[in-house]
């Protein structure tokens, strides 16, 4: 990949990332709120939760109010990691 391809993509990610927010009512610091271990789980089911959620409106992908960083973190690794989001893109054979 050249050099400036990948710069441009990076502002493009970067610039796009900027526009992400959460609301202060999304995170909470009570005892049962989700934190990294549930994060971790809801990102390992994402893809059986999003297939219940576009039948049923009680299912949702992701948690609520959370702990902030830590779920969104667990999220993001029970999605690339346990979900099989980089293993499937390693598979690949480069010629």
């Amino acid at each position: 990949m050249k050099p400036a391809r990948i710069l441009t993509l990076a502002a493009l990610a970067l610039l796009v990332s900027a526009c992400a927010s959460q609301i202060d009512a999304g995170v909470s610091d009570s005892v049962q709120t989700p934190g990294f271990l549930s994060g971790l789980w809801h990102g390992f089911i994402f893809p059986w939760s999003f297939i219940g959620s576009l039948f049923s409106p009680d299912i949702a992908v992701y948690s609520v109010p959370n702990s902030g960083g830590w779920y969104d973190f667990g999220f993001f690794l029970g999605i690339t990691v346990l979900g099989g989001g980089s293993f499937f893109g390693s598979k690949k054979s480069r010629n």
